[in-house]
């Protein structure tokens, strides 16, 4: 049975979730501060975190870079206000695999949740994808470049995977959201930007040779070409 953790201040609401998603056959653990989920999500293996980003002793953004500090890839979907796109840059950057803005409808949560869960467990087996010094070890969610382990967060990841199996076509941002991150297309969202560019700075970083190209009112596409814009 696949297990999470909920962490929200709200009483109420940290209920209603947590017993939502135990009707959809999880198991649940609440917490309503920073402290007490720190303290769940370094002591079990969960499946996935459902977080909101502000909490009354610290933030959710601290729990995810803490949890990515010590090497811990937890899908994590971070619950921001509505309208705070600030605060849905900075949950991407700190580590967070997915947003979801207050108010929400459950069934909306439900399969964000279901998606989450399903990414962070589907690198099982051993295939390895290889590309421009890219290695995509799937089974163990390890990235190497020219050798080097790089971290990333499983969003990242399942999007470098889906990129290396496509390089060298052009993939548009309604296909990411819909592939990877399991959405309709919202052209408001820039979600995939935010990775994009976080996964750019990766590659440039460790000297890849595979460069994250923009083509132009189209997409992007993975390529070693030295032309490559991006």
């Amino acid at each position: 049975m696949p297990k999470l953790l909920v962490v929200d201040d709200d009483r109420m609401f940290n209920e209603l979730v947590c017993r939502a998603m135990r009707e959809q056959g999880y198991a649940v653990d609440g917490a309503q501060d920073y402290a007490g989920a720190r303290a769940l999500a370094f002591v079990h293996d969960y499946d996935g975190i459902v977080l909101d980003v502000h909490l009354p002793d610290g933030t959710g953004l601290q729990l995810v870079q803490d949890l990515r500090r010590e090497g811990r890839t937890t899908p994590v979907l971070m619950l921001t206000g509505a309208n705070k796109s600030a605060d849905v840059v900075r949950g991407l950057d700190a580590g967070a695999d997915d947003y979801l803005p207050k108010p929400f409808d459950l069934e909306v949560l439900s399969a964000r949740v279901r998606a989450l869960v399903r990414r962070g467990s589907g690198v099982a087996g051993a295939e390895q994808l290889a590309y421009g010094g890219l290695l995509l070890e799937r089974g163990q969610h390890r990235l190497l470049i020219g050798g080097r382990r790089v971290g990333c967060t499983p969003r990242e990841f399942a999007l470098l995977v889906y990129l290396v199996q496509r390089a060298e076509r052009v993939v548009t941002r309604s296909e990411l959201l819909e592939k990877v991150w399991e959405m309709n297309f919202d052209p408001g969202s820039n979600v995939v930007d935010v990775h994009v560019a976080r996964l750019r700075t990766k590659l440039r970083e460790y000297d890849s040779p595979a460069k994250l190209a923009t083509v132009r009112g189209a997409g992007y596409m993975l390529t070693v070409s030295e032309n490559a814009e991006g």
